[in-house]
């Protein structure tokens, strides 16, 4: 009979291209997957991966087999997650994913209140860009996802916990710094650096702001916050962060000064992304509200 383990290992190999790395992926050694994957083959009566000793390829077949794999094994760990389910929110532990504009700036607020309350709870994150992230919920290989809105996450569900709006960052010098607001039409003559494409914030930067990509400083491309600041101390420009961030990147520098973006907000909200099935809720709804009362002024 078909066993779970052998289906993971397939999976593990279809990932890695590599009996050997697969193995160690698996926790086993290399003769024990190849012989639980040629019984997997002999008894499908197919064959699902062609290998030699340079590579390994999946076969057209395989393919389909590897995807209906994916669905088992997923549909096996929702069956797992209905019983956890019944027991105490964080009594498992959770694998998140965050974004590299939020993963920062959130974690240092909520850990210290999640060890306090759940001192046994594993939380295990993974820091990647809002399309990988997405991708991952989708596949089950990440149990949810912290994620800035709006961002396109047809057929899951979201919660929200937060929002938030953009300040510009300048040095004291500059002619808009001693303004409580400044508008989009200021901004356009500010050398505008965001961070380079593939980062959902510069896309929501230039949607509040109304702005063409064009009229930012992208000969950097910057992939964080705290490059951006950077560049900002060196005299390169000025840029854009989000409220979650200002004590982390303003406060330790002196010569710098955040002015509120006047334009109507929220600029961003801030959610956790899950698919609709899934069963431990409860434990993100804690989650959820820890992030509600790190964020809380």
């Amino acid at each position: 009979m078909i066993s779970i383990k052998q289906l993971s290992y397939a999976l593990a190999v279809e990932k890695t291209l590599h009996f050997k790395k697969a193995a160690e992926l698996s926790n086993i050694s290399q003769s024990a997957l190849s012989t639980s994957l040629t019984e997997l083959e002999k008894q499908l009566g197919l064959q699902i991966f062609e290998r030699d000793n340079k590579k390994v390829l999946v076969t057209p077949v395989g393919k389909q087999v590897l995807e209906h794999a994916r669905k088992i094994l997923l549909q096996v760990e929702e069956l797992q997650h209905l019983a956890d389910s019944q027991k105490n929110p964080l009594s498992f532990p959770l694998t998140i994913g965050v974004i590299p504009t939020i993963c920062p700036y959130l974690l240092p607020k909520i850990l210290p209140i999640l060890n306090q309350r759940y001192p046994e709870f594993q939380l295990n994150i993974i820091e990647d860009q809002s399309h990988v992230l997405v991708d991952m919920v989708r596949r089950g290989e990440i149990d949810s996802a912290i994620l800035a809105l709006p961002y396109p996450c047809e057929g899951l569900l979201s919660m929200e916990f937060w929002q938030e709006d953009f300040y510009w960052v300048a040095l004291k010098g500059d002619m808009h710094a001693q303004q409580k607001e400044i508008s989009s039409n200021e901004l356009s003559h500010c050398d505008l650096m965001l961070l380079k494409d593939g980062h959902c914030l510069k896309e929501h930067v230039l949607e509040a702001c109304k702005l063409p990509a064009q009229t930012t400083n992208q000969s950097f491309g910057a992939t964080s916050l705290n490059t951006l600041i950077q560049m900002v101390l060196g005299k390169l420009g000025t840029t854009l962060i989000p409220e979650m961030a200002m004590d982390a990147l303003i406060s330790q520098h002196e010569a710098l000064t955040a002015v509120h973006l006047s334009e109507p907000g929220p600029h961003r909200r801030i959610a956790f992304i899950l698919r609709p099935n899934f069963t431990r809720t409860p434990s993100i709804e804690a989650l959820l509200s820890i992030c509600k009362e790190a964020l809380i002024p």
